[in-house]
């Protein structure tokens, strides 16, 4: 009886290490100081060949938009908005619209104006949604931590 138990756990088991988690997505994030008082973030998507991340310009009908927050700081502002590199924009039959995206990889950058001299940690959040030609995966986050030196 103990060897069965011990089987039926076995093979059990087997099937739940061969189920995968999709992962097309890793981020990498750095930090540039300017000068005293200006530095620049830089948040890096690398995509598995035949996946894409949406622009942050993605019209009301599409596929979830990335989207970039900070957590507020006494120890910086935010200059402007996340600036993203020019999309890839094509029309896409299941949202009947111009879709604009990234592929391989993209860096999106967010200038802030430093208050103090020393380091700086910098967290947010990237909300964003992956594809390929077959799927699209459920939205997800990707929470962040940045020293400025």
């Amino acid at each position: 009886m103990k060897k069965l138990m011990f089987l039926i756990l076995l093979i059990s088991s087997t099937g739940l290490v061969s189920a995968q988690i999709l992962t097309p997505v890793r981020w990498s994030y750095a930090a540039k100081r300017l000068n005293d008082k200006e530095a620049v973030i830089f948040l890096k998507a690398t995509m598995d060949q035949g996946w894409h991340v949406y622009s942050q310009n993605v019209q009301k009908g599409g596929p979830v938009k990335t989207t970039i927050t900070f957590e507020p700081s006494k120890s910086f502002l935010l200059s402007g908005k996340p600036v993203e590199p020019t999309p890839v924009t094509k029309f896409e039959k299941v949202f009947n619209m111009e879709i604009s995206f990234f592929a391989d990889e993209v860096i999106f950058q967010q200038k802030i104006l430093l208050r103090s001299k020393g380091p700086v940690k910098v967290k947010g959040n990237i909300h964003y949604m992956t594809c390929n030609e077959e799927k699209c995966l459920p939205p997800d986050d990707a929470g962040f931590t940045v020293m400025v030196n």
